[in-house]
């Protein structure tokens, strides 16, 4: 059990929209939480969101309360997710890195 705030990390890195998770396997994820370590949930981290995930979220935020709504952030490379999370404390897979060293340099 989580004593304290915590983030999630979803790393899209541009994932094809046949591979994204269905709307309504990501509503259950989120009920599946227990209400108290909802609400120690600090931030929801997109990495490399792809057109469609903001679109995804735009589009269900009237849906989902407004505080969670200021929860999701939408993370460009891995260098502004280390301005919010030390890099050593995360496994990111050689290929998501791949992917951000060819998206910024």
């Amino acid at each position: 059990m989580v004593s304290e705030g915590y983030v999630m990390v979803y790393l899209c890195s541009m994932a094809p929209r046949n591979k994204m998770p269905a709307i309504k396997w990501l509503r259950q994820c989120y009920t599946s939480i227990d209400r108290r370590l909802r609400k120690d949930l600090k931030g929801l981290f997109v990495v490399h969101p792809a057109w469609y995930i903001k679109a995804l979220i735009t589009v269900v935020k009237p849906f989902i309360s407004e505080k969670f709504s200021r929860k999701i952030r939408f993370i460009h490379s891995l260098q502004e997710l280390s301005e919010y999370i030390p890099m050593e404390r995360l496994q990111i897979p050689d290929s998501i890195r791949e992917y951000d060293a060819r998206m910024n340099g």
